[in-house]
């Protein structure tokens, strides 16, 4: 198992590796339609989106947060 303190990071690797599967498999189906090699075009695909995914999510996270934070009400 992975220690608690590191589940900030492990979230963004899953959200990442989803959202590029997501994506890639809708922009190779895009590209060359349902082609012989189709499986393995999306996989070097995803593959190539998600290096530059999961980096940027681990950026990107502390500005969203910062961002819903001042877009949301606080309670009283």
């Amino acid at each position: 198992m992975i220690p608690s303190k590191y589940a900030p990071q492990l979230f963004s690797l899953v959200l990442s590796g989803l959202m590029s599967l997501i994506i890639a498999g809708i922009s190779t189906y895009r590209a060359v339609g349902l082609a012989p090699d189709f499986a393995g075009i999306w996989a070097s695909t995803w593959l190539t989106a998600w290096i530059v995914a999961f980096p940027a999510v681990l950026v990107v996270t502390p500005v969203a947060r910062r961002a819903v934070q001042m877009l949301v009400m606080k309670e009283s």
